[in-house]
């Protein structure tokens, strides 16, 4: 395929970039799995170990702490050690949270093995599209940015049909199932081969071209990028190094202006992730089942809808790779918080005319009636639908791609750290606003996606196309 977006015609070679993108987009699917996991837990391990409905919440939200920290650590340690190293510690992690995950002796040390697994998530989720955004051409840098997307509700869905599968045949999350252990603690283990696998991948990757030339490697970054390209090589690292002869070790001094506070890009990037949170899309994927069954499916309807909506998830996804690069960045953005208002209206709507029923520790919870069950399914749906094919893979493209290299790596792990802060605090919250009434949590979800309209409309620029040298 070619690509005229430079000076010179450039040529590259398809199935290379995806390969090394797919691998790099393999750590999407552990974050999308390892964030995803507890949602067939909840219930039982909230049984098992006596939780309340905070400490339940905290417990499912630890991991997002580990995940500020990892963020924030990753961006750095890029910089500084190189992505595939990042890449290969983020998997040790991940195998640590999976297996200390599924040997929990109660809430505070299953608490310490989310943490680790957060950590592993956060540096994931900056280093993934850091790297395909750093080896990709322009012009199909949206698709296979759209990769990470599509690994991370992938991730979910398989994190997601496994709950399903092994509760199935033990009979529940909290029967026992092989080796006399509990259901739930086989849905943790799961994790321990994707992980693995991630290893071992990404060390037969290249190292990022960009990462190669600031360390003055430019040999090395030569031979990446003619893996790549066809033609242009030179040129393109004549470009590259132009952008990085100012390079240094970056800290968080440089993402400010002279005049003092953040520079308005860093700004825009942080504000594009809280947004991507406060919609309140991973309360569908952390709390579905126990929503569902709360409103009066059973255990087995409640997990069998949760896969059907990480199926439609995944199929959006797909639409959106195919989109973000023909029709830009910012349109899918708008159409996606347009759609996300509207259905999160009709979940607000639905919740708040449900009949109230006293559940058996004497809450009053609302009870959904058939048709009223089958519009919330609807609308939830609806909202994956647009989230899925805008908010999802458009934020972490334009991350990856929005900053000019002497920054990117730092600026793209303090936005990632304030999503994982804003996730953690949606998340965590999300059982207490429950208890207040779930028409006011998904008011409130819905009232941030009519925000986010408004913010991208006015805030939000256009990166279809460009080179990350003109950034």
């Amino acid at each position: 395929m070619a690509d005229e977006t430079i000076g010179v015609r450039e040529e590259f070679n398809t199935g290379r970039v995806v390969l090394l993108a797919a691998v790099a987009a393999l750590g999407g699917f552990l974050f999308g799995f390892d964030t995803a996991v507890i949602n067939g837990t909840v219930v039982a391990v909230r049984e098992q170990f006596g939780m309340g409905a905070g400490l339940t919440g905290f417990v499912v939200s630890s991991a997002l702490l580990g995940c500020i920290v990892g963020a924030y650590l990753a961006g750095r340690l890029a910089d500084r050690w190189g992505r595939i190293r990042v890449m290969v510690l983020a998997a040790v992690l991940f195998s640590i949270s999976a297996l200390g995950s599924g040997i929990a002796f109660g809430p505070w040390d299953l608490l310490v093995w989310r943490l680790v697994g957060g950590l592993g998530v956060g540096a994931a989720s900056v280093i993934a599209p850091a790297y395909i955004a750093e080896i990709s051409p322009a012009a199909v840098r949206g698709r296979l940015g759209s990769l990470q997307q599509l690994a991370i509700v992938t991730g979910i869905f398989v994190a997601l049909l496994s709950d399903a599968f092994l509760a199935g045949v033990a009979g529940g999350a909290a029967e026992e199932l092989w080796l006399g252990r509990e259901a739930w603690r086989w849905m943790f283990w799961a994790e321990l081969v994707p992980a693995v696998a991630y290893g071992v991948l990404s060390l037969q990757i290249p190292e990022s071209p960009r990462y190669l030339v600031a360390q003055g490697e430019h040999e090395k970054a030569h031979a990446v990028l003619s893996q790549v390209l066809t033609t242009g090589v030179r040129e393109r690292i004549a470009e590259i190094r132009r952008t990085l002869q100012e390079e240094r070790r970056t800290s968080f001094a440089d993402l400010r202006k002279p005049g003092g506070g953040l520079l308005p890009i860093v700004w825009i990037g942080i504000a594009l992730s809280v947004f991507q949170q406060f919609v309140g899309i991973n309360v569908i994927f952390y709390y579905s089942s126990t929503l569902w069954q709360s409103v009066g499916f059973t255990e087995a309807d409640a997990l069998t809808q949760t896969v059907i909506t990480s199926v439609t998830n995944i199929v959006v996804t797909v639409v959106a790779i195919s989109l973000i690069d023909r029709i830009g960045r910012r349109k899918l953005l708008l159409i996606g918080s347009a759609g996300m208002f509207v259905t999160l209206g009709v979940l607000a709507f639905v919740f708040s005319t449900a009949e109230l029923v006293e559940n058996a520790e004497g809450v009053l919870e609302p009870m959904l009636g058939d048709t009223q069950g089958v519009i919330a399914l609807i609308a939830a749906n609806g909202f994956v639908v647009f989230f899925g094919m805008s908010w999802g893979p458009a934020v972490w493209v334009l991350l990856g791609e929005m900053f000019n290299n002497r920054i990117r790596g730092t600026a793209l792990g303090l936005a990632a750290a304030a999503q994982w802060l804003a996730n953690f605090a949606i998340s965590t919250s999300f059982p207490k606003m429950a208890e207040i009434g779930l028409s006011f949590a998904y008011g409130f979800y819905t009232a941030c996606a009519l925000l986010s309209f408004f913010f991208v409309l006015r805030f939000v620029p256009e990166t279809k196309g460009r080179q990350l040298e003109d950034m």
